[in-house]
């Protein structure tokens, strides 16, 4: 049970803020109290509602002493025994702390793994579904960069997705996804096992991420690959390497040199900031328990078999057979809510464990 004090105090931020609001302030003030009033407003309605019937639980109490009144306090009591738990929760979601990177925008990296041409093909498979459930959202898809297999497919493909909490829904997608299915190529019916790899990496903010140019070797060569004439005359690919970290990106699908640096380096800040992030998170993870999946981009999530029409995340031992509504994007959000929501189970377990 939330302690009544606890749900006062946000209560009384969220007043507070109102009237700072409509106070005489700077616009600067203005708009970041406006963003906190924003994620507040739908928790004061909530724990409005909560409070609201926990009152009507302590009067029907009161009323059971009286004789007339007693039937029908035991059914007022009843159906707040009903109502109860379900505002409790509803709020003990929406005070879980936030991750701060819930509302950014994402660097979305697909790579065919094992299994040759299947997997590229794969891997453009998961890449379409990515994108149709990001229309279906209402967000931007842009492509950064893109090396496609021999008879299709991606061998590589990265994009940047922007609009409202990416980053919140797409987090769980990270790591390994396997598939099971009969190759076009294959004339003898056999099903093949190939795989891919999915790396969601949240964008920094200019001030996330410092890099010092003393750290930085940053190598131009003629691009390879399609692109007729101008790709052998002009040295417009970029290769730029992290030194402390040894992390390497290259840059080569835009035709200015200055474009597909600044490709690299906005590429560069979000692997540096998820690096980071990753790092915090294992130290967290050492002292908690039945978090979604390690966040070890090695660790197969999900396996796609087509055969069977089935997808199944093995984080959650969730199937669903449903493969090719999850390719087509409209069923994806199935999968992406029940992890969130085993993601919550398990922070509040850890908070109770805690206090």
């Amino acid at each position: 049970m939330i302690p009544e004090e606890k749900l006062q105090s946000v209560i009384a931020r969220f007043e507070a803020v109102q009237s700072e609001m409509n106070a005489d302030i700077p616009r600067e003030r203005f708009v970041q109290l406006s963003k906190e009033y924003a994620e507040l407003s739908p928790v004061a309605e909530a724990i409005g509602k909560l409070i609201a019937a926990r009152r009507e639980y302590a009067d029907a109490e009161q009323l059971l002493r009286v004789k007339d009144m007693a039937e029908m306090a035991h059914e007022e009591i009843g159906r707040l025994n009903e109502v109860l738990p379900e505002l409790e929760h509803d709020v003990e979601i929406m005070l879980l702390p936030k991750d701060a990177a819930d509302e950014r925008n994402v660097i979305l990296e697909v790579r065919a793994g094992t299994g040759g041409d299947e997997a590229a093909l794969f891997a453009g498979d998961l890449f379409r579904m990515y994108e149709r459930y990001a229309a279906g959202q209402g967000w931007k898809v842009e492509l950064i960069a893109a090396s496609q297999g021999e008879v299709g497919g991606y061998k590589e493909i990265i994009a940047g997705i922007s609009g409202a909490g990416v980053y919140a829904k797409l987090k769980f997608e990270s790591g390994v996804h396997r598939v099971q299915r009969v190759p076009a190529t294959e004339g003898g019916g056999r099903i093949h096992t190939s795989a891919a790899t999915v790396a969601v990496l949240p964008e920094p903010e200019e001030v996330d991420v410092e890099i010092d140019d003393k750290d930085l070797r940053i190598d131009v060569f003629r691009a390879s690959g399609a692109g007729g004439q101008h790709v052998n005359k002009t040295e417009s690919a970029v290769r730029i390497t992290h030194l402390p970290t040894g992390i390497v990106v290259s840059q080569q699908d835009e035709k200015s040199q200055h474009k597909n640096k600044a490709r690299a380096m906005q590429i560069l800040r979000a692997k540096l900031f998820d690096a980071e992030r990753e790092r915090v998170d294992k130290e967290r993870a050492a002292n908690r328990k039945g978090q979604v999946g390690s966040g070890d981009r090695s660790e197969r999530i999900r396996t796609y078999n087509f055969p069977q029409s089935r997808v199944t995340d093995h984080r959650i031992n969730l199937t669903l057979h449903k493969l090719t509504e999850i390719l087509e994007g409209d069923a994806l959000g199935e999968l992406i809510a029940a992890l969130i929501s085993e993601d919550q189970a398990a922070r509040l377990a850890a908070m109770e464990e805690e206090a």
